[in-house]
């Protein structure tokens, strides 16, 4: 299904807007890929950091030195955490730096293909006007004299009605024109 007619401006300006909504969610596909691949990262390094706790742990055999040692991985992987959320917010900066430049790259062409529709739009809606106002007039001067036609058929037929109307009182009785009637 069409909605809209298929002219060189609707068809520059889809084109426009689809190649910046392309452009926009290969950028967005991209960061959310490197977020995706952050947390991978940071998963991985957890549980690698949690095995080696856990050996550490099970291999200790007094209680003071377990506490050492969990107390020993717990600075680390607060680094690693906080390292990580720097890694997003880098992540979150870049990407909106990227969404930036591709809107930037786009928007000349976008607004131009917009102004081109817009004036096709304007020029379009002002002969429709037009022709609606044409039809319009048109309807009420049919619906003021009926009878007349804008081909003169009306001026044409108006002389035989005439003659028609008096040959009918004529053949109607032998009585001359303008002899009372009783």
């Amino acid at each position: 299904m069409v909605f809209f007619p298929q002219t060189p401006a609707v068809r520059s300006h889809m084109e426009a807007q689809a190649a910046f909504l392309n452009d926009m969610s290969k950028s967005m596909f991209h960061a959310f890929q490197q977020m995706c691949e952050l947390n991978i990262q940071l998963v991985q390094t957890l549980v690698e950091e949690g095995a080696l706790a856990s050996q550490q742990v099970l291999s200790t055999e007094r209680q003071s030195a377990l506490f050492s040692a969990a107390s020993a991985r717990a600075q680390p992987a607060t680094e690693k955490l906080r390292a990580y959320q720097q890694h997003v917010a880098r992540l979150a900066a870049d990407s909106q730096v990227e969404l930036a430049r591709v809107t930037e790259q786009h928007v000349q062409n976008t607004s131009r293909t917009a102004r081109a529709l817009v004036d096709e739009v304007v020029r379009t809606t002002a002969e429709e006007t037009e022709r609606s106002i044409r039809n319009q007039q048109e309807a009420m001067r049919n619906v003021a004299d009926p009878y007349a036609r804008t081909n003169g058929e009306t001026q044409r037929a108006q002389p035989g009605m005439g003659q028609g109307g008096q040959q009918g009182r004529s053949s109607q009785g032998s009585r001359p024109e303008g002899a009372p009637t009783h």
